[in-house]
């Protein structure tokens, strides 16, 4: 159940951001805000591997946008992104992040590194579920400003 609602929220995200071109994605919000619709995808990409891959799985991989000398890369740096690219690297990120949980039950735990408390899988899934729709209503408003389309 919470995987199918999970996987709700990530179709709304690219729903909110379908048949728009690549300069339309990288609107921003409102000055000094760097949010903008490819910036979210960007930031999804960065947030499935850190909860799924990296926690959960215990894989070994960097971020896609984000780094130690540039925290929010993947808000700030999307004037020169290449939105077809983005896309389809937030689609393939889910699909690793998947197979990367798919032999783990919801119980299945670990330590926080930074926290020391336990977590569970199920706990990541409802937070992605919170997270998703946040961001999601980020995403209809900005979706608004470009050309006035609103979702349900």
């Amino acid at each position: 159940m919470v995987r199918a609602m999970l996987d709700q929220q990530r179709a709304i995200l690219l729903w909110k951001c379908r048949g728009l071109t690549a300069e339309q994605l990288v609107i921003r919000s409102v000055e000094p805000s760097s949010l903008s619709l490819l910036g979210l995808v960007r930031h999804m990409t960065d947030v499935e591997r850190a909860w799924f891959r990296v926690r959960a799985a215990q894989q070994e991989v960097r971020f896609e946008y984000s780094t130690e000398q540039n925290q929010d890369g993947e808000f700030d740096d999307v004037d020169t992104a290449d939105a077809a690219r983005d896309i389809a690297l937030y689609r393939n990120e889910i699909e690793l992040c998947e197979a990367a949980v798919a032999p783990l039950t919801l119980d299945h735990s670990f330590i926080h590194p930074r926290t020391g408390r336990e977590i569970s899988l199920r706990w990541i899934y409802l937070h992605m579920i919170e997270e998703y729709a946040r961001h999601n209503g980020h995403a209809d408003l900005l979706r608004e400003r470009i050309d006035g389309e609103t979702g349900e």
